[in-house]
């Protein structure tokens, strides 16, 4: 059982390397096993199609950049090294945010940002009566903010330094979160 994580491994560099130059939507399994020369059933005993492949990409590279960065106090320093990690990746990640839809690189950054923001937002106003709906429309709003400014750099090519964004980012969220919070209450003053 040791050899699954390196297999897998061998899977991904393979369909990385592969999408340095071919869409990910012309690459097919045949492609990425005959690149890493494994056989088609070692593929689909790890994986269900190269979705799912990229998806673990997705989930085990970019988890590892963001996760210790997880919380309110640090989310801009895991944006930062995520923005920096896709910079240096910059074709696999360019190519993956071409792709829409369910399972995309897209969803899941949502689905990262989503949580982490209802987290946090749930840490600023603890032992505060706030709306739950409240709560996942802002969350929901801010989310968009971060993957649509991630995805407009990585159209231009992610050729600019992440890091002014991400504080741009930053000074603009900075308190303005909770000021929504507080407006839907009716109430003015620091929640934290």
């Amino acid at each position: 059982m040791t050899d699954i994580p390196l297999t897998k491994r061998v899977l991904a560099e393979s369909i990385k390397d592969l999408m340095q130059s071919t869409p990910l939507s012309k690459i097919s399994v045949g492609d990425i096993t005959a690149h890493c020369g494994v056989n088609r059933n070692t593929f689909y005993y790890h994986f269900k199609d190269k979705y799912d492949l990229v998806n673990w990409i997705y989930y085990t590279e970019t988890f590892e950049q963001m996760s210790s960065f997880s919380d309110r106090a640090h989310w801009e320093e895991g944006l930062c090294n995520l923005c920096l990690y896709m910079q240096r990746n910059r074709k696999f990640y360019i190519n993956a945010l071409s792709v829409m839809g369910q399972n995309s690189f897209s969803e899941y950054l949502i689905d990262f940002y989503d949580n982490l923001l209802i987290t946090c937002i749930h840490e600023l106003t603890e032992g505060q009566q706030v709306d739950e709906q409240d709560v996942r429309f802002v969350a929901r709003f801010y989310t968009y903010a971060f993957v649509g400014i991630i995805e407009e750099w990585a159209h231009r090519g992610m050729q600019e330094d992440p890091i002014p964004y991400v504080n741009r980012v930053k000074e603009i969220i900075d308190g303005s979160m909770v000021r929504e919070l507080q407006e839907r209450r009716g109430e003015s003053g620091p929640l934290i």
